[in-house]
Protein backbone atom coordinates (compact mmCIF):
# COMPACT_ATOMS: atom_id res chain seq x y z
CA UNK A 1 0.00 0.00 0.00
CA UNK A 2 1.41 3.38 -1.04
CA UNK A 3 1.21 6.29 1.77
CA UNK A 4 1.84 9.92 0.94
CA UNK A 5 3.35 11.54 4.28
CA UNK A 6 3.35 15.01 4.89
CA UNK A 7 4.80 18.02 2.95
CA UNK A 8 7.40 19.18 5.72
CA UNK A 9 8.53 15.53 6.43
CA UNK A 10 9.50 15.70 3.61
CA UNK A 11 11.42 18.95 2.89
CA UNK A 12 12.85 17.74 5.89
CA UNK A 13 16.59 17.02 5.13
CA UNK A 14 18.44 14.15 6.27
CA UNK A 15 21.97 13.98 7.64
CA UNK A 16 24.13 13.13 4.33
CA UNK A 17 26.72 12.27 7.49
CA UNK A 18 24.34 9.46 8.67
CA UNK A 19 25.44 7.30 5.25
CA UNK A 20 28.77 7.91 5.99
CA UNK A 21 28.39 6.84 9.66
CA UNK A 22 26.60 3.81 8.62
CA UNK A 23 29.47 2.79 6.50
CA UNK A 24 31.83 3.89 9.02
CA UNK A 25 29.85 1.28 11.42
CA UNK A 26 29.91 -1.17 9.13
CA UNK A 27 33.76 -0.99 8.53
CA UNK A 28 34.43 -1.13 12.18
CA UNK A 29 31.91 -4.67 12.45
CA UNK A 30 34.32 -5.82 9.79
CA UNK A 31 37.47 -5.42 11.58
CA UNK A 32 38.46 -1.90 10.59
CA UNK A 33 40.05 0.51 12.96
CA UNK A 34 37.80 3.19 12.00
CA UNK A 35 38.69 7.11 13.83
CA UNK A 36 35.49 9.03 14.33
CA UNK A 37 36.03 12.61 13.91
CA UNK A 38 32.39 12.82 12.22
CA UNK A 39 29.60 12.81 15.10
CA UNK A 40 29.38 16.15 17.67
CA UNK A 41 29.75 13.67 20.65
CA UNK A 42 32.16 14.23 23.35
CA UNK A 43 34.22 10.86 24.08
CA UNK A 44 34.03 11.62 27.73
CA UNK A 45 31.76 9.54 29.61
CA UNK A 46 29.31 11.68 31.93
CA UNK A 47 31.49 12.22 34.96
CA UNK A 48 31.12 10.03 38.01
CA UNK A 49 29.33 12.55 40.49
CA UNK A 50 26.90 12.91 38.27
CA UNK A 51 26.29 9.06 37.50
CA UNK A 52 26.11 8.49 41.00
CA UNK A 53 23.48 11.15 41.52
CA UNK A 54 21.20 9.62 38.74
CA UNK A 55 21.72 5.70 40.25
CA UNK A 56 20.53 7.40 43.38
CA UNK A 57 17.32 9.33 41.82
CA UNK A 58 16.70 5.73 40.54
CA UNK A 59 17.17 3.85 43.76
CA UNK A 60 15.21 6.55 45.47
CA UNK A 61 12.17 5.85 42.96
CA UNK A 62 12.39 9.67 41.06
CA UNK A 63 10.85 7.79 38.24
CA UNK A 64 7.43 10.45 37.77
CA UNK A 65 6.76 12.80 35.71
CA UNK A 66 7.95 16.18 36.67
CA UNK A 67 6.34 20.04 36.51
CA UNK A 68 6.54 20.76 32.80
CA UNK A 69 8.85 23.51 33.63
CA UNK A 70 10.87 20.87 35.52
CA UNK A 71 12.37 20.32 39.30
CA UNK A 72 12.60 23.61 40.88
CA UNK A 73 15.65 22.65 42.83
CA UNK A 74 16.99 22.33 39.45
CA UNK A 75 15.93 25.64 37.87
CA UNK A 76 17.33 27.25 41.31
CA UNK A 77 20.82 25.31 40.34
CA UNK A 78 20.83 26.20 37.49
CA UNK A 79 19.81 29.90 38.23
CA UNK A 80 22.22 29.64 40.88
CA UNK A 81 24.91 29.31 38.04
CA UNK A 82 24.64 32.05 35.66
CA UNK A 83 24.73 34.36 38.79
CA UNK A 84 28.25 32.19 39.43
CA UNK A 85 29.55 32.36 35.67
CA UNK A 86 27.86 35.21 34.61
CA UNK A 87 27.58 37.67 37.50
CA UNK A 88 23.47 37.09 36.46
CA UNK A 89 20.98 37.27 38.54
CA UNK A 90 18.33 35.11 36.79
CA UNK A 91 14.55 34.34 38.47
CA UNK A 92 14.29 30.44 38.37
CA UNK A 93 10.58 31.10 37.23
CA UNK A 94 11.82 32.28 33.92
CA UNK A 95 13.68 28.69 33.36
CA UNK A 96 12.22 25.50 32.05
CA UNK A 97 13.59 22.55 31.99
CA UNK A 98 13.46 20.73 28.46
CA UNK A 99 14.21 17.01 26.70
CA UNK A 100 17.57 18.08 25.34
CA UNK A 101 18.85 21.80 23.49
CA UNK A 102 16.21 20.56 20.91
CA UNK A 103 13.07 20.65 23.01
CA UNK A 104 14.20 24.19 23.94
CA UNK A 105 14.80 24.73 20.34
CA UNK A 106 11.12 23.31 19.84
CA UNK A 107 9.79 25.19 22.49
CA UNK A 108 10.93 28.71 21.30
CA UNK A 109 10.33 27.99 17.52
CA UNK A 110 6.90 26.95 18.09
CA UNK A 111 6.18 30.46 20.54
CA UNK A 112 7.97 32.88 17.97
CA UNK A 113 6.94 31.42 14.41
CA UNK A 114 3.38 31.62 12.93
CA UNK A 115 3.44 29.68 9.30
CA UNK A 116 5.53 31.43 6.48
CA UNK A 117 7.40 33.27 8.51
CA UNK A 118 11.32 32.85 9.14
CA UNK A 119 14.22 33.67 11.58
CA UNK A 120 17.37 34.52 10.09
CA UNK A 121 19.90 31.83 10.16
CA UNK A 122 23.86 31.81 9.53
CA UNK A 123 24.93 29.50 6.81
CA UNK A 124 26.61 27.71 7.54
CA UNK A 125 24.98 26.23 10.79
CA UNK A 126 23.68 23.50 12.71
CA UNK A 127 21.00 21.92 10.44
CA UNK A 128 18.21 21.18 12.98
CA UNK A 129 17.78 24.74 13.32
CA UNK A 130 16.32 24.91 10.12
CA UNK A 131 14.49 21.79 10.30
CA UNK A 132 12.46 22.82 13.49
CA UNK A 133 11.37 25.91 12.03
CA UNK A 134 9.98 24.03 8.97
CA UNK A 135 8.21 21.80 11.66
CA UNK A 136 6.59 24.32 12.64
CA UNK A 137 5.36 25.76 9.19
CA UNK A 138 7.79 28.19 9.28
CA UNK A 139 11.04 28.83 7.32
CA UNK A 140 14.78 29.58 7.96
CA UNK A 141 16.31 32.59 5.69
CA UNK A 142 19.73 31.57 5.68
CA UNK A 143 22.50 34.58 5.34
CA UNK A 144 25.63 33.19 3.31
CA UNK A 145 28.62 34.08 6.20
CA UNK A 146 32.49 33.50 5.66
CA UNK A 147 35.41 34.00 7.29
CA UNK A 148 35.34 38.13 6.66
CA UNK A 149 32.69 37.80 9.43
CA UNK A 150 33.77 34.95 11.26
CA UNK A 151 31.08 32.98 10.02
CA UNK A 152 28.39 35.34 12.23
CA UNK A 153 25.49 36.98 11.61
CA UNK A 154 25.95 41.02 12.04
CA UNK A 155 23.89 44.15 12.46
CA UNK A 156 24.68 44.57 8.69
CA UNK A 157 23.46 41.34 7.67
CA UNK A 158 20.40 41.39 9.04
CA UNK A 159 19.54 44.83 7.77
CA UNK A 160 20.37 43.65 4.63
CA UNK A 161 18.30 39.82 4.91
CA UNK A 162 15.70 41.53 7.19
CA UNK A 163 12.08 41.44 5.17
CA UNK A 164 8.29 41.70 5.62
CA UNK A 165 8.59 37.67 6.69
CA UNK A 166 10.89 38.05 8.93
CA UNK A 167 10.36 37.48 12.63
CA UNK A 168 14.08 37.10 14.87
CA UNK A 169 17.41 35.69 14.51
CA UNK A 170 19.15 33.00 15.29
CA UNK A 171 22.79 32.75 16.57
CA UNK A 172 24.77 30.43 17.84
CA UNK A 173 27.44 31.44 20.51
CA UNK A 174 29.99 28.97 20.62
CA UNK A 175 29.02 28.15 16.74
CA UNK A 176 28.36 24.63 15.40
CA UNK A 177 30.21 23.88 12.99
CA UNK A 178 33.04 26.61 13.09
CA UNK A 179 33.89 27.60 16.71
CA UNK A 180 33.41 31.15 16.29
CA UNK A 181 32.25 32.80 19.20
CA UNK A 182 30.25 36.35 19.57
CA UNK A 183 31.38 38.77 22.03
CA UNK A 184 29.02 40.80 24.30
CA UNK A 185 29.25 43.65 21.84
CA UNK A 186 28.35 42.11 19.08
CA UNK A 187 25.67 40.45 20.74
CA UNK A 188 24.54 43.54 21.78
CA UNK A 189 24.71 44.81 18.19
CA UNK A 190 22.68 42.17 17.23
CA UNK A 191 20.01 43.16 19.68
CA UNK A 192 19.57 46.95 18.59
CA UNK A 193 19.17 45.72 14.96
CA UNK A 194 16.53 43.21 15.82
CA UNK A 195 14.51 45.52 18.49
CA UNK A 196 14.34 48.14 16.22
CA UNK A 197 12.83 45.68 13.61
CA UNK A 198 10.26 44.27 16.24
CA UNK A 199 12.39 41.11 16.33
CA UNK A 200 12.73 38.38 18.58
CA UNK A 201 16.77 37.30 18.72
CA UNK A 202 17.32 33.62 20.38
CA UNK A 203 21.05 32.42 21.04
CA UNK A 204 22.05 29.00 21.36
CA UNK A 205 24.76 28.85 24.00
CA UNK A 206 25.07 25.16 23.83
CA UNK A 207 28.55 25.28 23.74
CA UNK A 208 28.92 27.81 26.63
CA UNK A 209 31.94 26.43 28.93
CA UNK A 210 33.68 24.82 25.78
CA UNK A 211 35.35 27.83 24.60
CA UNK A 212 39.85 28.54 24.66
CA UNK A 213 41.24 31.28 26.13
CA UNK A 214 38.26 33.23 26.93
CA UNK A 215 35.13 32.65 28.32
CA UNK A 216 31.57 32.97 26.07
CA UNK A 217 29.59 36.21 26.92
CA UNK A 218 25.85 35.09 27.66
CA UNK A 219 23.45 37.05 25.77
CA UNK A 220 21.60 37.55 28.64
CA UNK A 221 24.23 40.18 29.73
CA UNK A 222 23.10 42.47 27.04
CA UNK A 223 19.68 41.51 26.20
CA UNK A 224 17.26 40.32 29.43
CA UNK A 225 14.67 39.76 26.75
CA UNK A 226 16.21 37.41 24.41
CA UNK A 227 15.66 33.65 24.58
CA UNK A 228 18.73 31.49 25.41
CA UNK A 229 18.67 27.84 24.58
CA UNK A 230 20.88 25.30 26.36
CA UNK A 231 21.85 21.94 27.38
CA UNK A 232 23.30 19.62 29.51
CA UNK A 233 24.85 17.30 26.68
CA UNK A 234 28.32 19.23 25.94
CA UNK A 235 30.01 20.89 28.49
CA UNK A 236 28.29 18.81 31.07
CA UNK A 237 28.97 15.82 29.16
CA UNK A 238 25.09 14.00 29.17
CA UNK A 239 24.24 13.55 25.90
CA UNK A 240 22.28 10.47 26.55
CA UNK A 241 20.66 11.50 29.16
CA UNK A 242 18.58 13.94 27.31
CA UNK A 243 18.69 17.36 28.97
CA UNK A 244 18.44 21.10 28.33
CA UNK A 245 17.28 24.12 28.81
CA UNK A 246 15.33 27.45 27.84
CA UNK A 247 15.46 30.40 29.66
CA UNK A 248 12.85 33.24 28.11
CA UNK A 249 11.26 36.49 29.01
CA UNK A 250 9.06 36.15 32.08
CA UNK A 251 5.57 37.34 30.15
CA UNK A 252 6.48 34.63 27.93
CA UNK A 253 7.09 31.52 30.46
CA UNK A 254 3.07 30.98 30.88
CA UNK A 255 2.76 30.52 26.98
CA UNK A 256 6.10 28.14 27.13
CA UNK A 257 4.51 25.88 29.84
CA UNK A 258 1.21 25.19 28.11
CA UNK A 259 3.73 24.13 25.02
CA UNK A 260 5.63 21.81 27.13
CA UNK A 261 2.70 20.15 29.22
CA UNK A 262 1.19 19.06 25.43
CA UNK A 263 4.62 18.62 23.70
CA UNK A 264 6.49 16.50 25.70
CA UNK A 265 4.90 16.57 29.49
CA UNK A 266 8.17 17.14 31.12
CA UNK A 267 11.87 16.52 31.24
CA UNK A 268 13.07 12.92 31.79
CA UNK A 269 12.54 13.41 35.63
CA UNK A 270 15.52 10.88 36.68
CA UNK A 271 18.08 12.87 34.31
CA UNK A 272 16.83 15.72 35.97
CA UNK A 273 18.00 14.71 39.47
CA UNK A 274 21.26 13.36 37.84
CA UNK A 275 22.19 16.81 36.91
CA UNK A 276 21.67 18.62 40.38
CA UNK A 277 25.68 17.29 40.59
CA UNK A 278 26.37 19.07 37.71
CA UNK A 279 26.86 22.17 39.74
CA UNK A 280 28.97 20.58 42.43
CA UNK A 281 32.43 21.81 42.96
CA UNK A 282 33.92 18.12 42.03
CA UNK A 283 31.89 17.92 38.61
CA UNK A 284 33.31 21.41 37.81
CA UNK A 285 36.69 20.36 38.27
CA UNK A 286 36.30 17.46 36.00
CA UNK A 287 34.55 19.55 33.76
CA UNK A 288 37.43 22.02 33.16
CA UNK A 289 39.63 19.46 33.13
CA UNK A 290 38.24 18.21 30.05
CA UNK A 291 37.98 21.70 28.72
CA UNK A 292 41.56 21.96 28.88
CA UNK A 293 41.91 18.34 27.06
CA UNK A 294 39.61 19.70 24.36
CA UNK A 295 41.73 23.12 24.35
CA UNK A 296 44.93 20.66 23.62
CA UNK A 297 43.16 18.75 20.54
CA UNK A 298 42.43 21.74 19.35
CA UNK A 299 45.70 23.68 19.46
CA UNK A 300 47.42 20.25 17.78
CA UNK A 301 44.84 19.24 14.85
CA UNK A 302 44.46 22.99 14.03
CA UNK A 303 48.22 23.94 12.34
CA UNK A 304 48.23 20.12 11.94
CA UNK A 305 45.26 20.07 9.22
CA UNK A 306 47.04 23.51 7.75
CA UNK A 307 50.22 22.36 7.28
CA UNK A 308 48.72 19.54 5.15
CA UNK A 309 46.83 22.23 3.08
CA UNK A 310 43.58 22.36 4.78
CA UNK A 311 42.35 26.25 4.70
CA UNK A 312 41.06 27.39 8.15
CA UNK A 313 40.67 30.86 8.07
CA UNK A 314 39.33 31.34 11.53
CA UNK A 315 40.85 29.74 14.47
CA UNK A 316 37.88 28.26 16.35
CA UNK A 317 37.66 29.54 19.49
CA UNK A 318 34.90 26.89 21.16
CA UNK A 319 32.74 23.98 21.07
CA UNK A 320 35.41 20.98 19.41
CA UNK A 321 35.15 21.33 15.58
CA UNK A 322 37.71 22.72 12.85
CA UNK A 323 35.40 23.56 9.55
CA UNK A 324 37.87 23.89 6.56
CA UNK A 325 37.78 24.41 3.15
CA UNK A 326 38.79 22.04 0.89
CA UNK A 327 39.24 23.38 -2.42
CA UNK A 328 42.67 23.02 -2.67
CA UNK A 329 42.26 19.42 -3.62
CA UNK A 330 39.63 19.61 -5.74
CA UNK A 331 36.18 17.78 -5.96
CA UNK A 332 33.01 17.93 -3.63
CA UNK A 333 33.48 17.64 -0.02
CA UNK A 334 30.79 14.20 -0.28
CA UNK A 335 33.30 12.47 -2.20
CA UNK A 336 36.16 14.09 -0.40
CA UNK A 337 34.70 12.27 2.97
CA UNK A 338 33.96 9.43 1.53
CA UNK A 339 37.50 8.33 -0.16
CA UNK A 340 39.33 9.35 3.81
CA UNK A 341 36.71 7.08 5.28
CA UNK A 342 37.07 3.94 2.79
CA UNK A 343 40.93 4.05 1.97
CA UNK A 344 42.18 5.08 5.31
CA UNK A 345 39.14 4.73 7.35
CA UNK A 346 39.02 8.28 9.05
CA UNK A 347 35.60 9.64 9.40
CA UNK A 348 34.33 13.54 9.04
CA UNK A 349 31.62 15.24 7.70
CA UNK A 350 31.04 17.27 4.67
CA UNK A 351 29.54 20.43 4.64
CA UNK A 352 26.33 20.03 2.79
CA UNK A 353 25.28 19.25 6.64
CA UNK A 354 25.12 22.37 7.41
CA UNK A 355 23.82 24.67 4.84
CA UNK A 356 24.29 25.45 1.41
CA UNK A 357 26.90 28.48 1.01
CA UNK A 358 29.88 27.03 0.04
CA UNK A 359 29.09 23.62 1.38
CA UNK A 360 30.44 21.62 -1.25
CA UNK A 361 34.32 22.79 -0.68
CA UNK A 362 34.21 22.20 3.20
CA UNK A 363 33.94 19.58 5.81
CA UNK A 364 33.97 19.26 9.62
CA UNK A 365 36.45 17.63 11.93
CA UNK A 366 35.11 16.78 15.60
CA UNK A 367 38.22 16.68 17.62
CA UNK A 368 36.32 13.98 20.17
CA UNK A 369 39.69 11.60 20.16
CA UNK A 370 42.47 12.06 22.56
CA UNK A 371 45.49 13.26 21.17
CA UNK A 372 47.08 9.42 20.17
CA UNK A 373 43.72 8.81 18.10
CA UNK A 374 44.34 12.48 17.00
CA UNK A 375 48.00 11.92 16.00
CA UNK A 376 47.16 8.93 13.82
CA UNK A 377 44.37 10.48 11.51
CA UNK A 378 46.37 13.41 11.20
CA UNK A 379 49.10 10.67 9.82
CA UNK A 380 46.41 8.50 7.89
CA UNK A 381 45.15 12.23 5.99
CA UNK A 382 48.47 13.04 4.76
CA UNK A 383 48.91 9.15 3.17
CA UNK A 384 45.13 9.43 1.88
CA UNK A 385 45.64 13.07 0.57
CA UNK A 386 48.29 11.26 -1.99
CA UNK A 387 46.08 8.84 -3.16
CA UNK A 388 42.97 11.63 -3.78
CA UNK A 389 45.38 13.59 -5.30
CA UNK A 390 46.51 11.21 -7.55
CA UNK A 391 43.48 10.57 -8.67
CA UNK A 392 41.38 14.27 -8.89
CA UNK A 393 44.73 16.24 -10.33
CA UNK A 394 43.59 19.93 -10.28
Amino acid sequence: MAFTYSARSRAIEPFHVMALLARANQLQADGHDVIHLEIGEPDFTTAAPIVAAGQAALAAGHTSYTAARGLPALREAIAGFYQQRYNLSIDPQRILITPGGSGALLLASSLLVDPGKHWLLADPGYPCNRHFLRLVEGAAQLVPVGPEVRYQLTPELVERYWDSQSVGALVASPANPTGTVLSREELAGLSRTLKERGGHLVVDEIYHGLTYGLDAASVLEVDDEAFVLNSFSKYFGMTGWRLGWLVAPPEAVPELEKLAQNLYISAPSMAQHAALACFQADTLAILEERRAAFAQRRDYLLPALRELGFKIAVEPEGAFYLYADISAFGGDAFAFCQHFLETEHVAFTPGLDFGRYLATQHVRFAYTQDLPRLEQAVERIARGLKTWQASHAL
